[in-house]
C-alpha cells in the first residue's frame, strides 16, 4: 500500500496539469469510446477504475444504468466532480480508491458488475496478478473487462532508462511496468479471463496501445 499512497500523492500533485492536457490522439480515443459504449448494455452496471479526471466517465456513464469511476488521486476526483456536475450526470459516482482496493469502495450490485474498464491504468498497478484477481471478483459471471493499456516494452528501449531517472526527480509515478500485448493477455488468462477481442485503435502506423476485452469465465 505505500507504493499506493506515494503514487496517489504525484497523481494529485500533477492533476491540474493533468486536466488542462489535451488528449493525443482524438481519432484512436473516440474509437475506443465507440468500440467500448457498444459493449455495454442500457441496463449495464459498470465500474472504471484510474479514471483520473473522467473524461471518459463522462461520455460513457449516459448509456448505462450505473456507472462508478475510482482513482487513487482525491485531486483527479475533485476535478471529475466539478466536470459531472457542470454536465449534469446523475448517475455517475466518483469515489477515491485503487485498483487494488475495488471491494473497499465499489459495492456491486448483485451478482457482480457487468462491466469493468480499465483505461491507461493496468501498466501502473503494483501488482497485476492480483490486481486481475480483484477485478474478475468484482464482475458478474459473463462481465466484461475492458482495457487499453500503453505496452512500454512495445515502445523505444530508452525508456526502461528513462522512468527510472524520472521516478527519481518526482516525475513519474513509482509503479510503472513494461509489458507487451502478450505479457496482457496471459496475465488475463491467468486470472480466469478469456480474451473475446484485441485491438488497435491509434491513428499512426504503430500504436502500443492494445484494446483488449476479456470475459469473466
Amino acid at each position: 500500500m505505500h507504493a499506493v499512497r506515494t503514487d496517489a500523492r504525484f497523481w494529485d500533485r500533477i492533476a491540474p496539469r493533468y486536466a488542462r492536457s489535451k488528449i493525443g490522439d482524438p481519432e484512436g480515443f473516440e474509437r475506443t469510446l465507440a468500440a467500448t459504449a457498444a459493449r455495454l448494455a442500457a441496463a449495464a452496471h459498470v465500474l472504471e477504475i484510474g479514471c483520473g479526471t473522467g473524461t471518459a466517465a463522462l461520455r460513457l456513464a449516459p448509456g448505462v444504468a450505473r456507472y462508478v469511476a475510482s482513482d487513487v488521486s482525491g485531486a483527479m476526483i475533485a476535478i471529475a466532480r466539478e466536470k459531472a456536475r457542470a454536465a449534469g450526470c446523475t448517475n455517475l459516482d466518483l469515489v477515491v480508491g485503487g485498483a487494488e482496493d475495488v471491494s473497499a469502495y465499489a459495492a456491486p450490485p448483485e451478482g457482480g458488475f457487468d462491466a469493468v474498464l480499465a483505461f491507461n491504468v493496468l501498466h501502473l498497478v503494483a501488482d497485476l496478478p492480483a490486481t486481475l484477481a480483484r477485478l474478475r471478483d468484482a464482475l458478474a459471471p459473463g462481465g466484461l473487462l475492458i482495457s487499453k493499456t500503453p505496452c512500454l516494452r512495445e515502445m523505444n528501449p530508452v525508456l526502461r532508462l528513462v522512468v527510472p531517472a524520472m521516478r527519481l526527480v518526482r516525475m513519474a509515478p513509482s509503479a510503472v511496468a513494461f509489458v507487451t500485448a502478450e505479457d496482457l493477455e496471459a496475465a488475463m488468462r491467468a486470472a480466469g479471463f478469456e480474451i473475446v477481442e484485441r485491438a488497435r485503435h491509434g491513428s499512426g502506423r504503430k500504436d502500443p496501445r492494445v484494446y483488449l476485452v476479456a470475459r469473466r469465465a
